[in-house]
């Protein structure tokens, strides 16, 4: 049986809260790794520093669904603005508008994915008790 073939990349020693990782990356994505290890440090410094949770997982967990909630947050308002475009700027609409719920549509689908997120890591969390 032949294993998948990696395509090549570079690997960069990064910390997070004092830890050191060893992560990929392709080729060209190393400021954009490194913005990303920048934004998770932080928050996960943040939380520790708050000093209510000392576990690192559950740090971690924490951060990263601050992280995911604001980017759902851009998302909805880059959403939001792009549809309150001024009329002037917008072409004439065709006689006849398919029902515009995409926003609606994005809120729901980005809810029910941060809600299936929390269902997942309450059960990884077992005996811990409940995330939020």
């Amino acid at each position: 049986m032949n294993s998948p073939v990696k395509s090549p990349g570079k690997q960069i020693e990064v910390q997070i809260m004092g830890q050191s990782y060893l992560l990929s990356c392709p080729p060209g994505g190393e400021s954009a790794l490194l913005d990303a290890v920048e934004r998770v440090d932080t928050a996960m410094c943040r939380i520790r520093d708050a000093g209510k949770v000392k576990a690192r997982d559950r740090i971690a967990v924490l951060a990263s669904l601050n992280l995911a909630f604001e980017l759902s947050q851009k998302e909805s308002q880059l959403l939001q603005a792009s549809q309150t475009v001024p009329s002037a700027a917008v072409p004439a609409a065709p006689a006849v508008q398919p029902a515009n719920d995409a926003g609606a549509l994005v809120d729901a689908a980005t809810n029910a994915r941060l809600q299936d997120l929390v269902r997942r890591l309450d059960q990884a969390l077992g005996s811990d008790g409940q995330l939020l």
